[in-house]
């Protein structure tokens, strides 16, 4: 049987989500890394419709990141990422639909309007590991890539304002939300938490993140960075990365 393939961005915390739970059950898979903009036409083809990350299990494309989770539940179902209590698993998809919602295209938007006019940042962050040559191309088409960005995802300073409180909130909810165990659903690590953590990776830049994050961020991307930097919630994102996040099940295929 041939192994798994992620098509992902690597620079992404919805991708991140789905990576964290392949390697989380110890699922060995391939990863096909492709570039915001260039990615289209082969992510159309595959499934119809643009976003990564895109899961390939047995032959069928699997969009989406928490049905990507929902398949290799049923896949691999140890170790789980859904509480075996009913209630407990509805609570903890309640929770990552939240996140899904409420916290991640809205810290995506904020994020992306800080870095983003620091274009060789942007363009060093959205291409690493790719060799020189396909950076300078990517350098050259980024006024293009930057104006399809910001207006697919509603990158501009309203939308940043905007996302600034929802992200807030939803920090806000985590912290609210855990339980005397430490994770948001009963006591032990489940699909709720991964989703928030992985979710908050942008800002909280993990070392157990599996690519390398360039630096120094440019200014207002610090400063933002610092002002969340001591909330409980982004605290407590940083330690289930070191409790939770797994080696890489990444083979070469």
């Amino acid at each position: 049987m041939a192994n798994p393939v992620l098509w992902q961005f690597k620079y992404s915390h919805y991708n991140e989500k789905a990576r964290w739970a392949l390697d989380f059950k110890r699922v060995p898979h391939v990863r096909r890394s492709l570039l915001p903009g260039a990615h289209i036409p082969r992510v159309l083809w595959m499934t119809g419709q643009k976003a990564v990350p895109v899961l390939v299990l047995d032959g069928r494309a699997i969009a989406d990141s928490t049905r990507i989770i929902e398949a290799l539940e049923r896949w691999r179902p140890q170790p789980a990422l859904y509480p075996p209590d009913p209630g407990e698993r509805t609570r903890a998809s309640e929770l990552e639909e939240f996140f899904d919602e409420e916290l991640g295209p809205h810290l995506r938007r904020t994020w992306f309007y800080e870095i983003m006019p620091d274009a060789d940042f942007t363009v060093n962050q959205l291409t690493v590991g790719r060799c020189q040559s396909t950076r300078r191309i990517y350098r050259g088409l980024y006024p293009v890539v930057s104006r399809v960005m910001r207006a697919d995802m509603g990158i501009n300073a309203a939308g940043a304002a905007a996302g600034r409180a929802k992200a807030e909130a939803a920090l806000d909810r985590i912290s609210a939300e855990l339980q005397p165990s430490g994770y948001l659903v009963g006591t032990a690590f489940s699909v709720a938490d991964l989703t928030a953590a992985a979710l908050l990776s942008p800002i909280v830049m993990p070392p157990e993140f599996p690519y390398p994050f360039i630096s120094p961020l440019p200014a207002p991307a610090a400063k933002y960075r610092a002002s969340l930097a001591q909330h409980p919630a982004f605290l407590w994102a940083a330690e289930m990365y070191r409790r939770h996040r797994s080696p890489s099940m990444e083979v070469v295929g």
